[in-house]
């Protein structure tokens, strides 16, 4: 059941980072990898202010969704904003941070899920 639980949140967090047209978007299965989460949706913004739009609109999508209240951190900065949902984590960075932090090369042993495939 949490699988399918889990494949539903990336599908609705990746739709309302889509709605306010995050930049690169991508979904890493890291499930084999670690028990942190089952999935990392990693998505960038151009400036502060569509970075917080991002994650305004993804937890408002996801609280419609049923799935309410993630932990947050990095809000008020909006360089790197985490949303911890459990199961899916989604990472919202500016275009520096993305660069810098490089969260696709740390979490290669994942499997990168094509988005246009949810």
């Amino acid at each position: 059941m949490a699988e399918k639980n889990a494949k539903e949140m990336v599908k609705t967090a990746v739709a309302a980072l889509q709605d306010k047209k995050g930049e690169d978007i991508r979904v890493i299965d890291i499930s084999g990898v670690t028990v942190i989460a089952d999935y990392f949706i990693i998505a960038s913004g151009s400036n502060p202010n569509q970075v917080q739009a991002l994650v305004d609109n993804v937890e408002e999508q996801m609280y419609k969704a049923g799935y309410d209240d993630p932990r947050v951190e990095g809000y008020n900065t909006a360089s790197w904003v985490l949303l911890d949902y459990n199961d899916v984590i989604v990472h919202v960075f500016s275009q520096d941070d993305r660069l810098f932090y490089d969260l696709e090369r740390i979490w290669r042993d994942g499997k990168e899920i094509d988005v246009d495939s949810l």
